[in-house]
């Protein structure tokens, strides 16, 4: 794995699709792993990863194909070839679940979905499978550096997803559907309170309960909103909007 992290500093980015083909020539095991090494190290990323699926195929019993395995895994990704990279990875992790290089192996994957995260605009599958493969890095490798990356990235995804719940709940508001989109916010208050979208989703929430003539609810979430957000901008327009419809209502 020492190999895999140096070549990670010096690979990302550097994806090149290779015109040539895979031709079978049976080569000792060494010569092509270092040849499919070589191709990555030049930056043509869907050849090595070729030649590092060849090294299995022609020494499946050998040492360096387990290693090879991962390398391909890697190769793909580095050439944003993101859903092979997931099943060489996941093919490794079928073969070997206990090896040592195994968290780079689930790390990997991680990074695959989260590399194809879409704006709040389309679909959110890709989002929770990252979600869920970061999580599932987290859990079973706590202490690995890969562990710290993966909650870094949960935090972006976490606010990722919040974001769309928040689109999705104004949309709801503009239609009239206020129990629909009070869910919606109620969902980034309860899931998702430590992102970036919270006070905006306590205030929508202010806003839903009084467009429902729920007077005290709105109150305590303008209260909850006062006393996380005080300096907010949510606070203040909140603020603002039970003083206009709910001044005779005080917080319990």
């Amino acid at each position: 794995m020492a190999a895999v992290t140096l070549l990670t500093a010096g690979c990302a980015g550097g994806a090149k699709s290779g015109n040539e083909d895979v031709a079978y020539v049976a080569r000792d095991v060494e010569s092509l792993y270092a040849e499919a090494k070589r191709r990555l190290d030049r930056g043509n990323t869907r050849l090595a990863a070729a030649l590092f699926d060849e090294v299995e195929r022609q020494h499946p019993y050998s040492p360096w194909a387990r290693r090879a395995q991962l390398m391909s895994a890697f190769s793909y990704y580095v050439a944003q070839d993101y859903n092979q990279a997931i099943q060489s990875a996941q093919r490794f992790l079928s073969i070997h679940p206990g090896n040592k290089d195994a968290p780079y192996a689930y790390y990997l994957i991680a990074l695959s979905y989260y590399e194809q995260i879409s704006d709040v605009q389309r679909d959110q599958s890709i989002t929770k499978q990252a979600q869920t493969a970061l999580h599932e890095v987290d859990r079973r490798f706590p202490t690995s550096e890969y562990a710290a990356d993966a909650r870094l990235k949960l935090d972006l995804v976490n606010d990722h997803l919040a974001g769309k719940e928040m689109e999705i709940g104004r949309l709801y508001e503009r239609q009239g559907m206020w129990l629909a989109a009070q869910l919606r916010f109620q969902n980034v208050v309860e899931s998702f309170q430590s992102t970036s979208h919270t006070p905006e989703a306590l205030y929508r929430l202010a806003e839903t309960n009084l467009a429902l003539g729920m007077q005290d609810e709105a109150v305590k979430y303008t209260a909850v909103l006062g006393a996380n957000y005080p300096g907010s901008e949510w606070y203040e327009k909140a603020y603002e909007l039970v003083q206009r419809h709910a001044s005779s209502v005080h917080p319990t």
